[in-house]
This record gives structure tokens, sequence and C-alpha cells, in this order.
């Protein structure tokens, strides 16, 4: 096996950490996203006794170039990461390698009364939110039960009878009054939070939680909350990047192509992307998410309930715009904006962005919501024209583009969806 120069500098270098690594191609381009417990132990396995390996892994490994990684505090931490990271980059041999039975998504649905949480591996439009795809069902099995321990939950449909569960602290114990349907449902809300990475901010809702009943003099909700913070502390919430690993994250081939079609000093660092979703009018709501060096960063996304109702997604996209310049100081500064939507959407915020000197462009589906919609996207140029370039579909471009508008509409959706709920019970 011949490894590069630059690849062999590289295996020296690895930590003995969790993580998720990152192999390229010659091209630079990400060709295989895993996580490990030991990152050292992990990637060298990849080049070490070939003959051992089967054919596809052989093919892999002759196509690695160079690779990269991120360490983070627990294997927690790295099996939520390589998902979102699989997710982000999209990469040819985590499809080409994938077992579809090792593929897990976790399954809760917040309609039912009393929900439970259970894991399948054919997620289906039942109205039930899903999280995943999480790569190794002994991994998002194993970080279940530990998130049970902190935010106990029902893995079966709730019958209203004592089990042996109920005497180990691993359900709610809503058969036994130990806590209402209502509190059961908060209490798997911050273990959703959990899931989709707010890992950060649910330490410190906790936390400010756990004080505020204290102060009122609700012990018993204060223990609970108590319980809560200190386990969450315990799985080492934050994932820490050091400089190096934002920068070999940084030069994302996607993020240099940006900066170079939009003329850009530096690659975006922080790029946001915009969206609108409502029911003829109705119910009117706008959403922002967040990506840091072309990963999502879900602590800062924001969401928008319309003032003005209205069928009018210009309209309502230059509130969203204008209310967020309101926060540049506090929210933070994007390098990049992308709207879902065309030459319209970009015309009613043009000016507003243009004065905070932030570049911005849209992405023009044309009706097509489908996940296999054509990356097409609209440029702004001189003070009134536009410029349409239609990407390669696999390019590197597209994946990043592709990623941050589906987030976008997916969290219009849901909080429209939320919205609408609300309405129809008043």
């Amino acid at each position: 096996m011949n490894l590069t120069p630059k690849l062999k500098a590289k295996l020296k270098e690895l930590p003995k950490e969790p993580g998720v690594y990152f192999h390229k191609n010659a091209q630079g381009e990400v060709i295989y996203v895993g996580k490990a417990a030991i990152l050292r132990n992990r990637v060298r396995q990849y080049f070490q006794s070939p003959e051992r390996k089967d054919a596809k892994t052989r093919a892999l490994v002759a196509e690695i170039d160079d690779t990269d990684w991120i360490v983070v505090d627990t294997e927690m931490d790295a099996l939520f990461l390589e998902s979102e990271m699989i997710k982000r980059y999209m990469p040819k041999w985590n499809i080409l390698l994938r077992d579809d039975k090792s593929v897990s998504y976790v399954r809760i649905d917040m309609r039912s009364e009393v929900p439970y949480v259970s894991m399948t591996r054919n997620p289906d439009d039942d109205g039930a939110e899903y999280f995943g795809p999480y790569y190794g069902k002994v991994a998002i099995t194993r970080a279940l039960r530990i998130l049970r321990r902190i935010f106990p939950y029902y893995d079966k449909p709730y019958n209203g009878r004592k089990t042996l569960n109920t005497d180990l602290g691993l359900t709610p114990g809503i058969e036994v009054g130990k806590m209402t349907p209502r509190d059961y449902k908060q209490s798997l809300r911050r273990m959703i939070s959990y899931l989709k990475g707010n890992r950060k901010k649910l330490v410190r809702d906790m936390e400010k939680m756990m004080y505020e009943a204290s102060e009122k003099g609700d012990y018993e909700k204060a223990a609970e909350y108590r319980n809560q913070y200190f386990g969450l502390k315990g799985l080492g919430t934050k994932i820490v990047f050091s400089d190096k690993e934002l920068l070999d994250i940084s030069s994302d081939k996607a993020l240099e192509e940006l900066q170079d079609i939009l003329g850009m000093d530096k690659p975006p660092v922080r790029i946001e992307g915009y969206d609108i979703s409502h029911q003829s009018g109705k119910n009117v709501a706008g959403s922002m998410v967040c990506f840091i060096n072309g990963a999502a960063d879900r602590t800062k996304y924001r969401r928008f309930k319309l003032r003005k109702q209205q069928n009018n997604d210009p309209e309502s996209m230059r509130e969203v715009i204008t209310r967020r310049m309101n926060h540049l100081k506090d929210w933070g500064r994007p390098d990049l904006i992308i709207l879902d939507g065309s030459v319209g959407q970009i015309s009613a915020v043009r000016g507003i962005v243009a004065a905070e000197k932030i570049p911005i462009i849209g992405r023009d589906k044309s009706g097509d919501h489908s996940k296999n919609a054509r990356v097409r996207i609209v440029i702004p140029e001189g003070v009134e024209d536009y410029r349409m370039m239609e990407l390669a579909k696999d390019g590197h471009i597209s994946k990043l583009i592709a990623r941050i508008d589906e987030e976008s509409h997916r969290f219009a959706i849901q909080y429209h969806t939320l919205l609408k709920r609300k309405d129809a019970l008043r």
C-alpha cells in the first residue's frame, strides 16, 4: 500500500480522543465520513492488513489521499456529529459501503398523549418526528440508553401498567403518579433538543430552570432539573474545535468555490439560510438556519412569527431579513445569506443586506421542492441585474446549498405547523 507523504504525516498526528474523521481523495473531495471512540486506532486500521479487508474497503482505501478529523468530548458527540457530516457531504463511499440494516432513525410522535421512543430503519410519512440517520445501531442504542437515565421515557405504547423500568426510574412514572403527561412531554422535548444538537444551550437552560424552581420553593421540580442538568454536564456537552480543525473544515471545496463565484475575499464561515412557510397566507412562519464552516449549528437557528399575515413570500421575506439585521451584534454577522426563492425574494431584501455589505444569493427551485430538485442559484449583480447559474448536481456547492435549503425549509414548516396547531386550539 503506497501512502502519500502527506497522509503518512497525518497518521502520526492522530489524537487518542473520540471524534469524526474525513477521508478525502486527490481532488480534496470528502469520500467517507466515520466516527471513532479513539481516532488514532480507528483511522490507522484502514491502512493495516489490507489482505483482511473486503474488496469495497480496499477500493475505498486506494482512493484515500488525505484525512482530517474533528475531536469531540464524548463518543455520543461523535455519533451525532457523524450523522450531521454525512448529511452535509453525502460521501459516495458511505453510500457504497452502507448496510441498510445498520442505519437507524429515532422515532417520537409528540402528537400522542403519552409518546414513546422507538427506533426504525424506514421513516414513514406518519406525522411523527424522525431523527437521524445514525450509522450503527449499537451506537445509537447505547446513546439512547444513556439519555434515558437523564430523560426517562417509554419505549413502548403506554398502557398504564407499572413495570420493572418504573422501579428503575427509566420511565417518567405516569403510571404511579410520579409525573403528569404534560411534564413528561416537556422532559421529552428537552431530550429532542439534545438529539437535534442543541446541547450547549440545553445545559444553560437546565441550570436556569433549576435555580428558578428553587427560588419559587418548588424543590421537587428543582431536584428533577438538577438531575438532568448534572446528567447532561456529565456527558461532555460541548464539541471542541481547535484552530487547526477549523482551518481543515473551512478549506472545504464548496466554501472555496463559493468564494470564487461570488468574488469574496475569503471563504464564507457563517452561512445563513432563510425560508417562508404558510397556508394561503395564514400562520406565516419564517426560518433562519445557520451553518458554520459548512456544518449546521442548531444553537444559532432562529424562527419568526410574521407580524403581517399575508400570502406574499417576498414581502414576508423582507420582514424576516429586516428583523434579522436588527440583531447583527447579538446574534452574529453572516458572511453569506441564502434565500429559498428567486428574483422576487432577492429584490425584496436586496437593499437591506446591501446596506450591511452582506452577500446574498437565492436558490430557484421553480416550485420543485423534492430532494432531486436541480440547484440553480440567482446572484445579484450591479444595482439591479441578476445572474442565473446552474450548478452541477453532484458538485461541492450543490450539496452544501441543497443541505442548507433543506434545513431552512424543514425548520420553517416545523414552526408553521406549530403555529397552525396553536391556532386550532383557540
